[in-house]
């Protein structure tokens, strides 16, 4: 007991001597304290966001079990492409023929709806599921039965914050909402409010409705309950049962597959390398595997390489960090030599000098934290995130934080620690000790220093450069100048000629056009099968209004534009991209004019041939980093768009959007207008090339003031 109360008070006399040794030198100790504390902050704040990043969906009790269905094609030139939007037949098939497959879930993209209740109109994002969704994932209902929430067609769960936005409290269990379904409000009666989802969920949602309500409204999903080839986007989840090798078994879903879809079989006639196929994507990969295109979906190697530059920036840190801690010790070697002379031990003088660097290494941290608490609502706006400081929900920063604590003090402090505790009594006490050898070292740490920063600042001119030209690119449109209107909730096939008459006379108009779809990021996308030349291809499918092309700047490279006095145009006529008739048909562009594709017959319905009399150059309507796949355009009989669009002259556009502004309140008073730039949309795909070039700009920053502070270091110790 003796002894362990001796040692106790000698760590105690340490902390005591080493906080007032670091008191003498308040300019270096704040300056050391200050640049650890940034390096902190910034670490800790990209560590949470990898934390989380790496964290998706892990709070669902069955994550292990669970996994997205998904279709990956194979392209004639080897290029694979996985689609998780694989239709609405597959998932109770697989529950039917495999007995690893427990249960099955669907869910529908969701999209936005006008809204109605007590607290007046609004917009809020609604999906539709199966009844099996909240026996599959962990969404925890806070009022509401689980198992029955969405057994009822016109049964919605609404989150909690959703709930109190509708209703002013989240009591909302019984209360009716009027939800705008095409045309006409539709009583929806809340079921259950579901507690607010994680941030680092992949399945999210605002209004959740049944699938079942679908079934009954939706007449083209009603009759695609047992179409194998038309999708909607929807995606639909598997829970395996403990134990499956299902996800391994390729052979077992391709032979699924061509029992289903027995056309494909006859095409391949057994070539399992070319086949289509379906797959088994783990929930937990969803959002960090980006082979399968996905709505949330982000690139690993983007995370690790955002952490290796928090690791340099933090290196950065820790180098000012000893470099300051040697210009501190520097100035002690006489101290040294008095304590070795009263009976000091070696032993004793390196845990003093340890115990300062790590009693300054924990100031560092707790100073960093506070600091990352301060920043993490930027770092939020910065990184498009909504990250949360919290060691309850993120554990593993604890124990991360703390042994990089104690690495820092230890490693900063050994350096000094090793070499002043080993001078000689009577040489320091005679003035015959210098620290020029200590130069190299330091020297080659400031050096260190600024490869680091000079690397981050490459890096960073190399990734804003790299989302300029992506944003600037030719995408064989015009995308500026573009104003996209939506019409959803409006009677939008009514209110286009009235659109196109009050614009008619405005000179800054020059030309309006329409769609049932939209461009850029998350407006969707239409597509069927078609048979081209003896094999199935799929083809996204645009359905617009005359004009279309020459108003978004589209050039046809052979054949002709739609023509309203032609009739045919309306029935079976369509324009292809460049790409349809070079991969799929294996001609010119001038010899695919008047061909025919076919689409439908057997289980698919009637036969339809399209004649193709148009090749359009190929435009980009995904990301750049994408092949572009075929396409084609039509003019239905009677358009309903989603969207209008409105190509100005450059200029100010205030005035055309007052004088649309106007239209639209004419013509649909109750529906608020909602618009945008079409560059906008597109430039939405590069929000995460943005978004990792804005980190990067300021970690380039951050070394840099870094740098110049350990530049400080060297001339401190210089001048000791």
């Amino acid at each position: 007991m003796h002894r362990s109360k001796f040692r106790f008070a000698i760590r105690s006399l340490n902390i005591r001597i080493a906080i007032r040794s670091l008191a003498r030198q308040k300019v270096l100790t704040i300056i050391n304290v200050s640049g650890l504390s940034l390096g902190l902050a910034c670490f800790s704040l990209i560590l949470l966001f990898t934390v989380s990043e790496f964290g998706y969906d892990k709070f669902h009790q069955k994550a292990a079990r669970i996994y997205r269905v998904d279709q990956t094609f194979v392209h004639d030139d080897g290029q694979q492409e996985a689609d998780p939007g694989i239709g609405l037949a597959p998932g109770p098939a697989l529950r039917r023929d495999f007995p690893d497959v427990e249960a099955y879930v669907r869910i529908s993209a969701a999209s936005q709806k006008l809204i109605r209740s007590i607290n007046g109109p609004m917009r809020m994002s609604m999906s539709f599921a199966d009844t099996s969704f909240f026996s599959i994932f962990s969404f925890p209902l806070l009022s509401g039965n689980a198992q029955q929430a969405l057994r009822d067609p016109h049964a919605v769960v609404v989150t909690r914050s959703k709930a109190i936005q509708l209703f002013g409290t989240e009591d909302a269990v019984g209360k009716t909402v009027q939800v705008k379904i095409d045309t006409a409000y539709q009583p929806f009666l809340v079921s259950g409010v579901a507690a607010d989802l994680p941030n680092n969920s992949s399945v999210k949602f605002d209004m959740l409705g049944s699938y079942e309500y679908l079934f009954q409204s939706d007449t083209e999903r009603r009759h695609a309950v047992n179409d194998w080839n038309e999708t909607f986007g929807d995606e639909t989840y598997v829970l395996l049962r403990p134990g499956s090798l299902l996800p391994k078994e390729q052979d077992r879903l391709l032979q699924f597959r061509w029992r289903h879809m027995p056309e494909e079989a006859e095409h391949f006639h057994g070539d399992k390398k070319m086949a289509a196929r379906f797959g088994l994507q783990p929930l937990l990969q969803v959002h960090i595997d980006p082979a399968v295109e996905g709505r949330n979906t982000t690139d690993p190697k983007n995370i690790w390489i955002l952490l290796a530059i928090a690791s340099g920036i933090l290196l950065i840190a820790a180098i000012n960090f000893t470099t300051l801690a040697i210009a501190r010790s520097a100035g002690r070697a006489v101290e040294v030599g008095v304590r070795k002379v009263v009976g000091a031990r070696r032993p004793q003088l390196i845990r003093q000098f340890l115990t300062e660097s790590v009693v300054l290494s924990v100031v560092s941290t707790v100073l960093g934290i506070g600091l990352a608490l301060v920043l993490l609502p930027w770092f939020n706006e910065l990184s498009d995130k909504h990250l949360v400081f919290s060691f309850s929900q993120h554990p593993e920063l604890a124990w991360m934080l703390a042994g990089l604590t104690l690495l820092v003090g230890l490693l900063a402090g050994s350096y000094p620690a090793l070499v002043l505790s080993g001078f000689d009594p009577v040489d320091v006490l005679k003035s015959r000790i210098r620290l020029g050898g200590s130069n190299y070292f330091t020297r080659g740490l400031v050096t260190l220093q600024f490869v680091l920063s000079i690397g981050l600042i490459i890096g960073t001119v190399i990734i804003l450069r790299q989302v300029s030209f992506m944003r600037g690119k030719d995408l064989g449109l015009i995308k500026e100048n573009t104003i996209v209107v939506y019409t959803r909730d409006a009677d939008a096939a009514k209110d286009y000629p009235l659109l196109r008459q009050a614009l008619a006379s405005d000179k800054a108009v020059l030309g309006i056009t329409a769609a049932e779809i939209g461009l850029g990021e998350g407006q969707g996308q239409m597509g069927g099968g078609y048979e081209i030349n003896g094999m199935k291809t799929g083809v996204i499918e645009y359905p617009v209004d005359y004009g279309f092309l020459p108003v978004m700047g589209m050039r046809l490279v052979a054949g002709r534009d739609f023509d309203p006095a032609i009739t045919g145009d309306t029935v079976g006529n369509v324009i292809v991209n460049e790409t349809l008739v070079k991969n799929a048909l294996g001609m010119s562009p001038q010899q695919a004019i008047g061909m025919q594709l076919k689409q439908g017959g057997g289980k698919r319905g009637p036969v339809h041939y399209k004649t193709i009399i148009g090749v359009a150059r190929d435009f980009n309507f995904e990301r750049l980093n994408r092949l572009v796949r075929p396409q084609l355009f039509y003019v239905p009989a009677h358009i309903d768009p989603a969207c209008y669009f409105i190509h100005l002259r450059g200029g100010d556009p205030t005035p055309t959007l007052a004088a649309i502004g106007d239209a639209w309140k004419g013509f649909a008073p109750d529906v608020p207008m909602r618009y945008s730039f079409l560059d906008e949309e597109l430039d939405r795909f590069y929000r995460s090339e943005m978004r990792w070039g804005n980190i990067i700009a300021f970690a380039g920053g951050l070394s840099i003031f870094l740098a110049a502070l350990g530049l400080f270091g060297l001339a401190a110790l210089a001048a000791a």
